[in-house]
């Protein structure tokens, strides 16, 4: 009992400390002391700037060899994708059709570029970060192709520019730091020190302020009033994913870091962006809303037993 306590305490100091900083913004926002504009402000900030710098650096000092696995890459998009129509056909028999985009974006789009990175940097260290940064260029790209093609089937009269989508996917920051960072890591290319130190005191500024923001944009007013099918879209995205996903991965052989990584990023909340593309597209952005808000405060529950469990099965 006493090493299953430890254990549970262990999994605790990983989990904690990030959502920790997500109530802080809940509790921020309710104070007053951070408004819509600083977290529109800060979002903007961290997405343009501080994100990509801090999976730059994680990539260029990371050995490729060692952080590059194509097979854990095609395994995450195949469980991305065959997500993806689970939740569609479970839609089709579950969910009125208006909202059906809705549901099924937030049932498989995960936060991972802050809360996945954020628990893989807890958990593993530089290997999280550079790991996972490099999952996140395939994760910016399935996750924006998909989430178009989802709501435009049930916003009839919306149309969305194919070469606009791309343009936009191409000058994502993440999208063009990581396209970067592999060279540089590749050839072994080194900066100077003063430009390493500067550079991780901009990045370090990342986590804790988009977490925050996080917490700041979550409505608890939202979730009391209106619900509806936001709840099994939450379920589905904070349980039945990460625990189908992870058990997949596992039969085919995946164990340790790689094992552990792929469940923080299916088990991420559901990403703020789903509510800009809602909005975009003009479908139920209430419903969008009230998703990520419920993710966001299931994942605390979620992922602590999740990791937990790994931990004591020894397999993350």
């Amino acid at each position: 009992m006493s090493e299953l306590l430890a254990t549970f305490s262990d999994t605790l100091e990983i989990t904690l400390p990030v959502f920790a900083m997500v109530f802080l913004g809940i509790g921020l926002r309710r104070l007053g002391w951070i408004d819509q504009n600083f977290i529109a402000t800060a979002s903007a900030l961290v997405f343009k700037a501080t994100l990509p710098t801090l999976v730059f650096l994680a990539i260029i000092k990371a050995d490729l060899s060692a952080t590059l696995n194509a097979n854990m890459i095609l395994f995450y998009l195949a469980a991305t994708l065959g997500s993806f129509v689970g939740a569609w056909l479970w839609a089709i028999k579950r969910v009125p059709r208006d909202d059906r985009g809705v549901y099924v974006q937030g049932a498989f789009r995960g936060n991972c570029g802050i809360v996945g990175l954020a628990l893989a940097a807890n958990l593993y260290g530089d290997y999280g970060l550079s790991a996972g940064g490099l999952l996140l260029g395939l994760v910016i790209i399935s996750y924006n192709v998909l989430s178009v093609v989802v709501l435009l089937a049930y916003q009839p009269g919306k149309q969305m520019n194919a070469a606009t989508t791309l343009r936009d996917i191409v000058r994502n920051p993440l999208i063009i730091a990581v396209v970067v960072a592999v060279p540089f890591a590749g050839l072994e290319v080194t900066l100077p020190d003063w430009i390493m130190t500067s550079g991780n005191y901009f990045a370090s500024l990342t986590l804790p302020l988009a977490l925050l923001c996080i917490g700041g944009a979550v409505s608890l007013k939202a979730i009391r009033n209106d619900s509806g099918p936001a709840l099994g879209a939450a379920m589905w995205k904070m349980v039945t994913l990460p625990v189908a996903c992870t058990f997949a991965a596992w039969l085919l052989g995946f164990e340790g870091r790689e094992l552990g990584l792929m469940f923080l990023f299916f088990a991420s909340p559901t990403a703020a962006a789903s509510f800009v593309m809602v909005k975009a597209l003009g479908g139920n952005d209430r419903m969008a809303a009230n998703i990520i808000a419920l993710t966001t405060l299931l994942a605390s529950v979620t992922v602590t037993m999740g990791v937990f469990v790994l931990q004591i099965a020894g397999l993350g």
